[in-house]
């Protein structure tokens, strides 16, 4: 069985949210998504709803990221297994 580890930060400021999404397993692959909101929606500070934002589009960052690094290993290590020259 592998473990996945999930870090995630959230810096709220007057001018908008940062939030970073860290993926790790023990093997020491990692993966970091970066996701920002506007510290105001339509002039009404909801810092809740900004945090929130920027965690899930820290998420689809990471997630992307993921993605992306199973293509090249399936491009690297399966295809060629597949398709020999």
């Amino acid at each position: 069985m592998c473990h996945w580890n999930i870090d995630v930060k959230v810096d709220q400021r007057t001018d908008g949210t940062r939030a970073e999404v860290r993926l790790a397993d023990e093997a020491g692959n990692s993966f970091i998504g970066i996701g920002l909101a506007r510290g105001d929606l339509h002039g009404v500070s909801v810092p809740q709803i900004t945090g929130e934002l920027a965690v899930a589009r820290a998420l689809t960052d990471v997630t992307e990221e993921l993605l992306n690094a199973v293509a090249a290993d399936i491009h690297s290590v399966v295809l060629p297994t597949i398709l020999p020259n």
